[in-house]
């Protein structure tokens, strides 16, 4: 069996610039990291990678030195008013960095918009090598599992896929059988943390923990081995687990990235 791939997440280490974040993960133990060409939200602090040509190039410079590869890059967004060939510069990048897979939230109200847009991303991902991957998570237009494998199922693209983030599989309320039976293709790769404590009622409540505050796998209440089990053998791992008091107590990223990557192999191990 090959190794499993583990990557590092940008939220995990959200502070850090690329670069540095290259560096962090070749001295934790990780063979790839998630590079964010786009930010999630307007608040959080953006290395520009996409306008930025001098930082990309120090970014790949530090991938060429490390030898750690891209796995995925983030985050589109599919809204009502989202034009798909705007992205178009953004893929070109994240194929530039040798990605392929690729991260999308939906944010759009309108099924069938939505998987229209879907389609219409996975036709211009496909010549670049990318895989365009349906997050589901609570608050947006694609809930939970069976909502986004609907969507991509009716995209009906040979590259499309559904990211189950474990944070997201448990407050979504999200189902293992259901899980266990998705389609391997539709599978390419997962994001791993924990969670703890019951499902808040309050959604705004349910976005905090979210951005902020997860737990290193096996330090909350997830079933991490079910989920394991129901998903593709040896899927690829992205470690996506914002710590913020750790952050706020002085913790760097290199021993968050190292916390993060220690747990989860002691997670496989039990496997």
């Amino acid at each position: 069996m090959s190794e499993r791939i583990i990557s590092l997440a940008s939220l995990t280490v959200l502070e850090l610039s690329p670069p540095q974040m290259v560096e962090v993960a070749a001295r934790a133990g990780y063979s790839h990291v998630g590079l964010r060409l786009e930010p999630a939200t307007p608040e959080e602090y953006h290395f520009p990678l996409v306008a930025d040509n001098d930082l990309r190039r120090r970014t790949m410079e530090r991938l060429r030195d490390t030898g750690i590869r891209v796995l995925d890059v983030e985050i589109l967004r599919l809204k009502p008013q989202t034009v798909v060939a705007d992205f178009e510069k953004l893929l070109t990048v994240g194929a530039e960095f040798g990605a392929t897979e690729l991260l999308v939230a939906g944010n759009d109200p309108d099924e069938q918009r939505l998987t229209d847009n879907f389609a219409a991303l996975c036709d211009l991902a496909a010549p670049l090598g990318l895989h365009p991957h349906l997050e589901f998570m609570p608050w947006t237009d694609a809930r939970n599992l069976e909502q986004a494998l609907r969507i991509v199922e009716n995209a009906s693209r040979e590259n499309a896929a559904v990211l189950v983030d474990a944070f997201h599989f448990d407050r979504s309320a999200s189902k293992l059988e259901d899980l266990a039976k998705v389609p391997s293709s539709r599978l390419r790769y997962a994001q791993l943390c924990d969670v703890t404590g019951p499902r808040p009622s309050d959604m705004a409540e349910i976005l905090r923990q979210a951005r902020n505050e997860r737990r290193f796998p096996g330090e909350g209440d997830c079933d991490l081995l079910g989920l394991l089990k129901a998903l593709p053998a040896n899927i690829p791992l992205s470690l996506e687990i914002p710590t913020v008091k750790l952050l706020e107590q002085g913790v760097s990223g290199l021993d968050r990235a190292k916390m993060a990557i220690d747990r989860t192999r002691e997670l496989l191990a039990r496997l």
